[in-house]
């Protein structure tokens, strides 16, 4: 029997980079340092896709997107997104919305949040208004909390076409 709802959950961790700059949600954030990977280490991008793949009974973005392979090296992964898109649709399915949390100690990113709904909404085909986002820091407590990495939580809902 198919679900006509299912729902996903993503998670994703980069640390710290100093060479490199900081893409959130699909967008540029000015800020000092940036996140470590073979793609843009957009981790928040990473849960949300992963979250999607999750909701569909699909492998993680590693199947998809090996990281040991050069082509996928400094990737936007807005292609991440929109192939977590492309699988939904192949499967007869819609994504209903997404509810995010980004874990970080700085920067803040409220005032980007409308931008990276635009662009994450973009590339999945639906509105900024089912895309939530949120960010919180981890009081201090372990290597997030003393600023060495990012990490980001998702869940997606999809429904069956």
């Amino acid at each position: 029997m198919t679900s006509a709802f299912k729902v996903g959950f993503g998670y994703d961790i980069h640390r710290i980079s100093e060479t490199r700059k900081l893409i959130l949600g699909g967008i540029h954030v000015p800020f000092q340092f940036g996140l470590e990977g073979h793609s843009d280490a957009d981790v928040l991008s990473h849960a949300i896709a992963d979250a999607i793949f999750g909701a569909l009974g699909l492998p993680d973005i590693g199947h998809f997107f090996p990281p040991g392979d050069e082509k996928w090296r400094d990737m936007d992964s807005q292609v991440i997104l929109r192939k977590a898109h492309f699988e939904a649709e192949r499967l007869g399915y819609a994504i209903s919305n997404i509810d995010s949390t980004l874990v970080a100690e700085a920067p803040k990113i409220g005032p980007y949040i409308p931008r990276m709904k635009g662009a994450i909404g973009t590339s999945l085909g639906i509105a900024p208004a089912q895309i939530g986002i949120k960010a919180t820091t981890n009081e201090g407590l372990g290597p997030l909390g003393k600023g060495e990495g990012m990490a980001a939580y998702a869940t997606a809902l999809v429904y069956r076409l």
